[in-house]
């Protein structure tokens, strides 16, 4: 168990071999890291046999952190290129005895006053805002499409003999897919991200009452892999906990909006958040125009000034206003509230999609 602390959050990390069968082998994997403005959290849920499985989660947040920390690009955009490098380092690896290895990934950057997730599996994120629980990912796997579909209960797939089939996962191929999406943070909120070890044996409403006991977030991640032991502990139990304490303001890049048709190929989400920086060269242009307008017109220069300035903060203001609109789309319907029990769906709008073959989790 480890902890770190920023001045605007602090985390909680635990990860635990629970009551398994994999001979006590821990195929999960979880990264907790520092950064000037917040930090980067993972988790990452191995398979393909008990070395395989081990091998492929480490490979994927040693090549998730170090890719991350080496760019130098906008952060939304590092971060889906940090998780094409994970897949890759997986897929490169995945060779002789290691054939058919791969790993969930779940990964949650927080960049000043905003969250970005990038989510490839059927590990989960959770958000506690003001006493409400909200389940940010969907898995990506055979039962929960069925859910999807209408074809099965949120019941019948926790108890499903092929829960553990995933339908996504890094090492599967060259170019990875994932969801990635972000929203603003706030004061008091409370993130999990966790293996699927936890989320198949606690229920939401659960989870709600543990992470919403006044605890740091190392006794939480702790109270939380101790509920899916007594639960049962089938799986290897992971579970970062972080806690956001005051409010940042958000960074200047815009936040990528979640896609639709669920996972995405990355170079598909790199271009949309390279196009979404459009608005970071209008912020640029309308500044340059107006330096240039002072200094040819200066006669006309606070004329100039006040007009260059008024543009900028309406394009701010209205970016801002977009986003906090878009990430409403994130938060849409709690999954768990303090007044009622946990509804059976996920949050947001969920279709039927199309899945390659899917991938066994051993």
């Amino acid at each position: 168990m480890r902890a770190s602390a920023t001045p605007a959050m602090s985390s909680g990390l635990l990860t635990d071999v629970g009551r398994q069968r994999q001979g006590g082998v821990n195929q999960d994997a979880a990264l907790a890291l520092d950064l000037p403005r917040g930090g980067l959290y993972a988790v990452a849920d191995g398979m393909g046999g008990h070395a395989a499985g081990e091998l492929a989660a480490n490979l994927a947040l040693d090549a998730l952190s170090q890719h991350y920390l080496d760019a130098r690009s906008s952060p939304p955009v590092r971060l889906a290129e940090a998780v094409q490098a994970a897949n890759m380092a997986v897929l490169r690896h995945a060779v002789g005895e290691y054939v058919g290895m791969g790993t969930t990934l779940l990964v949650a950057l927080i960049d000043r006053g905003a969250v970005t997730v990038a989510h490839v599996g059927d590990s989960r994120a959770y958000l506690l805002r003001r006493g409400d629980l909200y389940r940010l990912t969907e898995d990506h796997s055979w039962v929960a499409e069925q859910v999807r579909l209408g074809h099965m209960t949120e019941q019948e797939a926790r108890d499903h003999q092929w829960r553990s089939v995933v339908s996504n996962a890094l090492g599967g191929e060259e170019r990875v897919r994932l969801e990635l999406f972000g929203f603003p943070a706030q004061a008091g909120d409370r993130l999990l991200l966790c293996s699927d070890g936890l989320s198949g044996v606690v229920l939401d409403h659960q989870l709600l009452e543990l992470l919403g006991r006044s605890t740091d977030p190392d006794d939480t991640a702790r109270a939380l892999v101790n509920a899916a032991n007594d639960a049962g502990g089938p799986d290897n139990i992971t579970a970062v906990v972080v806690d956001v304490h005051r409010d940042v303001r958000l960074p200047a890049y815009p936040l990528p909006q979640r896609m639709e048709d669920g996972p995405t190929y990355v170079d598909v989400l790199l271009s949309a958040q390279r196009g979404n920086s459009l608005i970071t060269y209008l912020l640029l242009m309308i500044a340059y125009f107006t330096l240039l307008g002072v200094m040819l017109i200066p006669e006309r220069r606070v004329l100039l000034g006040l007009t260059g300035t008024t543009l900028l903060v309406c394009v701010l203001i209205g970016q801002r206003l977009w986003m906090a609109r878009r990430s409403g789309t994130v938060l849409s319907r709690p999954t768990a509230s303090p007044d009622r029990p946990a509804t059976a769906s996920p949050p947001g709008t969920l279709t039927g999609r199309d899945h390659p073959a899917p991938d066994s989790r051993h």
